[in-house]
């Protein structure tokens, strides 16, 4: 399997139209939130604004929409008969609600364009569809505007339908989240996925990967701690999170000052604190984390404690392995584990050289 270089060999290849990356490397612009091949003629943007990722599916998660120009779909299937028709009929009706009776009228088997999409772009055609919609919703509710108004940008024929897609996805209905409310949630691309974070004035309060299965439950059980409820865009906690994430991922800082506040019992806040006391590069096991607690035997607690951390990364549960060695349930998934241990590999490496 391709591994993908550093964010700055591909940021060259990109503003070299380097070819040889055709297949095996996309790159997602914040700025624009579309994601193209590195070969793509569009005007380059800048360093910060790019992401780079292995596959296409992994662009569709994190919330990316093709480019136009370089049309990284179309590539990436070639000129496949059921594939090529697809993608040009989402082309162009972007915001129609696809059902699989749409797809028997273009003359298609629904079991065979889902196996074809899946395994050219790791999501459905279905999946692929909706999650454009749901981002032009997301992103239309950011700015301050109505749910209505988020419903049609969306393509949602009915609010209840768009409600009940976004509160799937996020935890809550778009009319819980309140204008007024002292706790916002955006999104941040990260090299990994686009995560949603949760910030008031003062501390974040959840950072987690947006496919994680249980965002949606997280999310309901932070809005019933905060009476206030919560609220779209940015506070300057995020701004921070967001501006130390991109370091992070760049290689120029391997721990964090954004203010977090710990949402568990003491014993769950204590296991967190340990776990923030694991250097980047070092990896621990539950008994060795509950060891260094001087709880040798909360073993199991401490595993519990862990799967309940609800801020990735700055809270690093992905440091903790199996005590065989081997990599142990994440709840972002194990390739994002992987992939966050091998950036913190570099940090020792640069320690100890």
């Amino acid at each position: 399997m391709f591994e993908l270089p550093d964010s700055k060999t591909l940021y060259r290849a990109l503003l070299d139209r380097d070819d040889s990356y055709e297949g095996r490397a996309w790159v997602g612009v914040t700025s624009t939130g579309i994601f193209c091949r590195l070969s793509c003629t569009a005007k380059k943007p800048k360093f910060e604004n790019c992401r780079f990722y292995p596959s296409v599916g992994a662009c569709i998660d994190a919330g990316f929409r093709a480019c136009k120009r370089c049309r990284p779909l179309h590539q990436a299937a070639g000129d496949d008969p059921i594939v090529t028709p697809l993608l040009a009929a989402l082309d162009r009706e972007p915001t129609r609600r696809w059902r699989e009776g749409d797809i028997v009228a273009m003359g298609f088997d629904p079991s065979n364009v889902r196996r074809v999409f899946k395994r050219q772009f790791a999501v459905t055609f279905l999946e692929m569809a909706r999650q454009r919609r749901l981002r032009e919703g997301f992103t239309t509710l950011k700015e301050g505007e109505s749910v209505i108004a988020a419903q049609i940008d969306a393509g949602f024929d009915s609010a209840s339908a768009f409600r009940a897609g976004f509160g799937r996805r996020i935890g809550l209905a778009p009319g819980q989240f309140r204008s007024g409310a002292l706790m916002r949630a955006d999104w941040i691309d990260t090299p990994l996925g686009t995560m949603v974070a949760i910030a008031c004035a003062h501390r974040l309060h959840l950072l987690e990967f947006f496919d994680r299965k249980a965002l949606p439950t997280e999310v309901k059980r932070l809005q019933e701690r905060q009476p206030g409820g919560l609220g779209f865009g940015r506070t300057a906690v995020t701004e921070q999170l967001k501006s130390e994430l991109d370091q992070y991922f760049a290689g120029q800082r391997s721990r964090f000052e954004t203010p977090c506040a710990l949402h568990g019992t003491a014993f769950e806040q204590e296991v967190w604190q340990a776990l923030r006391e694991v250097p980047a590069g070092q990896t621990r096991s539950y008994g060795d984390l509950a060891q260094e607690m001087n709880r040798p035997s909360a073993t199991r607690a401490v595993a519990r404690a862990n799967g309940k951390n609800q801020i990735a990364i700055l809270i690093p549960c992905h440091r903790v392995i199996g005590a065989d060695g081997n990599l142990t349930g994440y709840g972002g998934g194990i390739w994002r584990k992987r992939r966050l241990i091998e950036v913190e590999a570099n940090y020792s490496e640069r320690l100890s050289a």
